[in-house]
């Protein structure tokens, strides 16, 4: 299996969605039962911490688009 380095770093969100598709196969694939969690908790700053718990925790932080953090 060849493995190809991206061009630019990939973003946060990217990275954190790469990690929650890999988890979910690898319990899918496993011969057993697993867990997994996401937790997401507001930061300052127009940013979020999401934290992926299956056995290991990942934990990142999420620049959130200014649009959302608006109360209408």
């Amino acid at each position: 299996m060849e493995i190809i380095a991206p061009q630019t770093p990939a973003p946060q969100e990217d990275v954190c969605v790469q990690r929650i598709v890999k988890i979910y196969r690898e319990l899918l694939l496993h011969d057993g039962f697993g867990d997994l969690a996401v937790e997401v908790k507001l930061l300052k700053r127009g940013q979020k911490e999401v934290i992926i718990k299956s056995g290991k925790q990942y934990r990142y932080v999420v620049d959130v688009p200014e649009k959302t953090l608006r109360k209408d």
